[in-house]
């Protein structure tokens, strides 16, 4: 048997290879959409943070201290959520996806993006849970007169629970030699 008779068979697994690869690593593009539905998602936040705004104006006379606070939460709810997103989408994208390269040199990029990888995303996305949750259960406490003790239970349950995870996904990130 010659080389060149293996050579052949070893040239077509390698250019099969290459194929395969060049169609995985182009299915990162398969994110893309995800990305978008983000960004309608954000205007979907938006359209509640403009109602919710809406709603305490044009009733802050007639409404109590507590109604005003719960209302102001939900604004600030609203808005860790959408900053949570821009956080995803651009940091999604561009560890996933593809490089903004175009937009490095712009006067408004923020300085993390670019800079958060998954690591980074995680604790990220862990401490806007906690944050979130914890927001969630304050307004539960405003309300405390008309929710049941299950119901109050399930929130603590829930943001100790977030809580811990955030503090384990921490100790866990430190073990393996990150930064944060």
């Amino acid at each position: 048997m010659s080389n060149d008779s293996v050579a052949k068979p070893r040239g077509a697994v390698k250019h099969f290879e290459s194929g395969f690869e060049h169609f995985l690593f182009a299915s990162r593009w398969l994110m893309a959409p995800i990305y978008l539905g983000l960004v309608v998602a954000m205007g979907v936040l938006l359209m509640k943070f403009g109602k919710e705004i809406w709603h305490l104006v044009t009733h802050v006379t007639s409404m109590d201290e507590g109604q005003v606070i719960v209302g102001v939460l939900t604004l600030v709810d609203v808005s860790l959520l959408m900053n949570l997103l821009i956080i995803i989408m651009f940091s999604g994208y561009e560890n996933f996806v593809s490089k903004m390269e175009d937009l490095h040199a712009h006067a408004d990029r923020p300085d993390w993006m670019g800079s958060i990888g998954f690591s980074d995303l995680k604790i990220k996305l862990i401490g806007s849970m906690v944050a979130i949750s914890g927001i969630e259960l304050l307004k539960a406490f405003m309300n405390v007169d008309i929710l049941t003790d299950r119901h109050l239970a399930w929130l603590v349950g829930i943001h100790v629970t977030f809580l811990l995870s955030g503090l384990i996904f921490a100790i866990m990130e430190k073990l393996q030699g990150g930064e944060h």
